[in-house]
């Protein structure tokens, strides 16, 4: 037994022998008063009174064990509702309780809602189960009452009572014991108890009544809990799926995200990021930003410190560096502060591949027009090749063989480049397309893969500074490395197209007419642009030139009519 129950019990064997010892003097009191020659005998009375003040003190002590078990069932009342933080079972325990303690029929439990009106909670009646809807039938004058004042109120014949006996739902429902008390938590009335019964009366005390209220301040707190811990569970569930949802998001950035904290250690990377730096994200965390990322420690020192130090974002830093799995990349970066971490936030992407598109673009620009390239699709230019018109332009370096016997390889290699960057400027220049270089001649055309009505007028123009570009090129050069230009013009169909295969493509053109425009190139002396009869054609209303005698070719049976151009028309 524990040393509630021992009270309990001493208390209840000291009421006993009290009642016993008053009994046995109200008898020796009697038999006393019965003998005449004692009748005067004061010794009668003085028995008679300590029987009576021993009545008294059993009379308290009982009182007193009531009050004690009245204050048990309160300790277990609240280890029973709170051994649980779920609502429903709290609620539940809640009214069980409730009827067994005061012998109530039926007992209602009702919570304020978010519009603060009462709502019922549980309905429970005296065998332990739930009351429907439809039995529903309380007395909502005593409970509006109670939560208006928030003080508990008992009636032990409600229909009788001058305070509910004229209202219509004591009176529809033959109400008569009736015991309602607040819920309160801080002061602040959050619902209220109401307990009954349809038949007997007189059943509910005042002591009912405070005690009921008592329970009612432990399972106000006990609902509170459990809304509460509801309400936290609620939250923690929409936090977890806002963070599962968030990590998806999260992962699935392209743009690789680092934070770092004040002292410079990486608390998140994503996936991104593992793939962009080449590391596993579980060997970067926690750790120091440097020591996870010496190849990059130079370049982010000095942003991270600027943004630590000055509240700042940076956006677009570019950096390149070399790491161990990837070898040469090239990142762009942002840097924001983190408000509440006073870390840093380091947004990366890779733009390694577009610097090297970019690169490739830029060295196709040399052999292309920009402004044919910006008029470029990729259904524009057909595998296997496309028939087309096109005005061919091949030059070629005279003397360049004999000129590279005295020369280092790399001086030959340092001039001939200056002469082809020359001729090359003067081609794209038109918007021509350089197909390729081929020791120190070039070969271009014009007319695709964008149509230029213009065609042939271009590529006159083009021979024409490219004899321009060499004249400047020899104010620079000294005179043992002057050298000139014989540029070939041709007219014709040709075959352009993607040849070659899966692995090496070119983009080239290919036909008779390419060829000739190659042929008459060759028969064409230094500082000498000659151009075909077909082509001469085209341009003759904008051009001079001067007749030059017919060519005989290889791979063709009669000679070529050829012109040499000598200018354009004012």
């Amino acid at each position: 037994m524990d040393m509630d129950t021992n009270t309990t019990t001493l208390m209840l064997q000291t009421s006993q022998q009290l009642k016993q010892i008053s009994e046995h003097l109200n008898n020796i009191s009697t038999r006393l008063s019965e003998d005449r020659q004692l009748s005067a005998n004061p010794i009668a009375a003085d028995i008679s009174g300590v029987s009576k003040q021993i009545h008294h003190t059993a009379q308290q002590v009982s009182r007193q064990q009531d009050k004690l078990k009245d204050l048990q069932a309160l300790a277990d009342i609240g280890q029973i509702i709170n051994s649980s933080l779920e609502l429903p079972e709290v609620l539940r325990i809640v009214m069980d309780t409730i009827v067994r303690l005061t012998g109530a029929e039926r007992g209602f439990l009702m919570l304020r809602d978010e519009n603060d009106e009462l709502q019922m909670r549980v309905a429970r009646n005296w065998e332990q189960e739930s009351i429907r809807d439809a039995d529903f039938k309380i007395s909502r004058t005593v409970i509006d009452r109670v939560a208006e004042e928030g003080q508990p109120i008992v009636t032990t014949n409600a229909i009788e009572d001058p305070r509910f006996g004229g209202q219509d739902s004591i009176i529809a429902y033959n109400l008569r014991s009736i015991l309602c008390v607040p819920l309160k938590v801080r002061d602040v009335l959050t619902g209220v108890i109401y307990a009954d019964n349809r038949i007997r009366t007189g059943l509910f005390a005042n002591s009912d009544r405070d005690l009921l209220a008592a329970f009612a301040n432990q399972a106000a707190v006990a609902i509170e809990n459990a809304r509460l811990f509801a309400s936290v569970r609620q939250t923690l569930v929409e936090v977890t799926e806002l963070k599962n949802l968030m990590d998806n998001v999260f992962a699935s950035i392209a743009s690789g995200v680092l934070t770092t904290n004040i002292q410079n250690r990486i608390t998140l990377c994503n996936r991104a990021a593992e793939q962009i730096l080449a590391r596993a994200a579980d060997c970067m965390l926690q750790n120091e930003l440097h020591d996870c990322l010496p190849e990059l420690a130079n370049e982010l020192s000095e942003p991270i410190d600027l943004v630590q130090r000055f509240n700042q974002t940076i956006i677009g830093m570019e950096i390149n560096s070399t790491l161990p799995e990837r070898g040469p990349v090239n990142l762009r970066l942002n840097f924001s502060p983190l408000k509440d971490a006073q870390g840093v936030a380091i947004v990366l992407d890779d733009i390694t591949e577009r610097k090297r598109l970019e690169a490739q673009r830029r060295l196709f620009e040399k052999m292309v027009s920009p402004a044919v390239i910006k008029q470029l699709t990729p259904d524009r230019i057909q595998l296997g090749g496309e028939r087309s018109t096109i005005t061919s332009l091949f030059a070629d370096i005279r003397g360049f063989t004999s000129f590279s016997e005295k020369r280092s390889p790399e001086e030959l290699v340092s001039i001939l480049n200056q002469y082809l960057a020359a001729a090359a400027d003067a081609v794209l220049a038109e918007e021509g397309t350089i197909d390729k270089f081929m020791g120190d001649a070039i070969m271009a055309w014009y007319n695709a893969p964008i149509p230029q009505p213009d065609h042939t007028l271009r590529a006159v123009r083009a021979a024409l500074g490219i004899s321009e570009a060499v004249r400047t090129l020899h104010a620079e050069l000294p005179p043992e490395a002057h050298l000139d230009f014989g540029v070939g013009i041709h007219y014709g169909e040709a075959v352009l197209g993607l040849v070659g295969t899966e692995k090496r493509l070119d983009y080239t053109a290919i036909g008779d007419s390419v060829n000739t425009a190659k042929r008459i190139q060759e028969n064409s002396a230094a500082n000498q642009i000659l151009i075909s009869a077909s082509a001469f054609h085209h341009v003759k209303q904008y051009i001079e030139v001067r007749p030059t005698k017919p060519i005989l070719v290889k791979g063709k049976s009669h000679p070529l009519d050829v012109f040499e151009i000598t200018g354009l028309r004012s």
